[in-house]
């Protein structure tokens, strides 16, 4: 093995925002964290979030919460056939329009022959 080849391997500390301090060793002197086992709502049981430009309120407001999904009464078996877009209906409409013009000009052509 080379020697001086690999880092320092020395005392260190991590330091979480929510105030909790660790112990440990490694390369990086000390170290600054956003969350830790002591915070981390996986390990706490809680739910906690961290709400960013309101985005949660957003979200809730558009979906509804979790909450309010699970009480919501299930669709039944039979499901209704879904709602056309106006633009659908005209479209098939004119489809239907120009199919039937055709027709009545073609026996309109077989009549006068």
């Amino acid at each position: 093995m080379k020697a001086d080849f690999h880092p320092e391997y020395k005392e260190s500390v991590i330091q979480c925002s929510c105030g909790a301090v660790i112990q440990t060793r490694s390369t990086s002197p000390d170290m600054r964290v956003g969350i830790c086992s002591s915070c981390h709502p996986f390990f706490t049981g809680e739910q906690r979030f961290v709400d960013t430009a309101g985005r949660v309120d957003k979200f809730t407001q558009r979906y509804g919460s979790a909450k309010a999904r699970r009480v919501a009464p299930k669709p039944s078996a039979v499901a209704e056939e879904p709602a056309k877009p106006a633009e659908a209906v005209a479209e098939a409409t004119e489809a239907t329009e120009a199919t039937e013009a055709t027709e009545a000009t073609e026996a309109a052509a077989e009549a006068s022959s």
